[in-house]
């Protein structure tokens, strides 16, 4: 299938922002490498990683200028050597360089189908947002039922696939979002729903928890927000999967750890954990697929923005106003 020498796509001129992300019609369409496959892209995934590259360059993160978003779904349109599978035509969802564009090239073995019956902007969220949340809550935080769980950013693409799953396996799901998206984290089960504007959680909690304490808290939160979560962790057996850091930077010192909190803190990044421990992303992407099966991993329901949009619906995210999945169609 021939494919066009250049494509649109929205440019990261320099890390001054979302502003600073520029819609170019010239972008070079990039050629599948070995064991790649090439995307024709029908819709990319927003997620707060993009905002926080958009002003920060991280460890193995490009430099700009640079084809900005990394989450994508589309149908295959070429494939380099060595591939056979995912074949020509097939409605696939991935993790590579440049997503916010008309065409992506992606790794093949981590290549995900489109379930059945899902129109394509549905699978966004199933090579980042569901496994994130899954591992954060099983292999991660060994979640089991009957247990509590605190789950910062509930409202969010990852925070809403953690509360379904973690109502799933049986848990008291204590949820944290901003106050116009209450019902939303309600509707999805959460036992209780805190403000997560208002300040220091520690106080609700143990409240609702009877100075217990939760047994795992999901932070992505960061920021003054973590001291909170390492506070209502339940002392020696609680557990902190943090895989975000929304509002900035937190300390954590070996003193605290020994004399105020005595938990278990765990970093999660999803990329580290496909390139360094395979076997365990493997075994949460298919726990994935019988979820799916089973019905409990339901097709999304993205809010659809066109490519142009990006630097406004980049900001919108920043400034938390968004609520669940967001994408962008080229």
């Amino acid at each position: 299938m021939n494919t066009p020498p250049t494509m649109r796509a929205l440019r990261q001129m320099s890390l001054d922002g979302p502003q600073a992300l520029r819609l170019v019609p010239d972008a070079p369409v990039p050629g599948p490498g070995p064991g790649e496959v090439l995307i024709r892209v029908s819709a990319a995934g927003v997620n707060f990683r993009d905002v926080m590259r958009s002003r920060e360059a991280f460890p193995g993160d490009p430099r700009p200028p640079f084809v900005a978003g990394f989450e994508a779904v589309g149908e295959v349109v070429a494939a380099g050597t060595g591939v056979s599978d995912p074949p020509l035509g097939a409605r696939v969802t991935g993790i590579g360089e440049g997503a916010f564009a008309e065409y992506l090239a992606l790794p093949a073995a981590a290549a995900v189908p489109v379930p059945p019956g899902w129109r394509d902007r549905d699978a966004l969220g199933l090579v980042v947002n569901w496994p994130t949340a899954l591992a954060a809550l099983k292999p991660f935080g060994r979640l089991a039922a009957g247990q509590t769980v605190l789950i910062h950013a509930a409202a969010g693409g990852t925070g809403q696939a953690a509360v379904r799953l973690a109502k799933h396996y049986g848990a008291t799901v204590i949820a944290a979002a901003s106050p116009g998206k209450h019902d939303v984290v309600s509707a999805l089960g959460a036992d209780h729903v805190l403000d997560s504007s208002d300040g220091d959680l520690t106080g609700p909690v143990r409240e609702l928890t009877g100075g217990k304490g939760v047994d795992l808290v999901l932070e992505s939160a960061g920021g003054t927000a973590f001291a909170a979560s390492l506070a209502v962790a339940t002392p020696v057996t609680g557990r902190v999967v943090v895989y975000g850091l929304a509002g900035g930077d937190a300390v954590l010192s070996n003193r605290g750890l020994v004399y105020d909190h005595q938990v278990h803190v765990i970093g999660l990044n999803l990329g580290v954990l496909i390139g360094r421990a395979p076997r365990i992303f493997g075994e949460v992407m298919a726990e994935l697929s019988a979820l799916a099966a089973a019905g409990v991993l339901v097709p999304g329901a993205p809010a659809v923005h066109d490519l142009a949009e990006g630097p406004r619906v980049l900001a919108a995210l920043e400034a938390r106003t968004t609520v669940g999945k967001l994408a962008l169609v080229p």
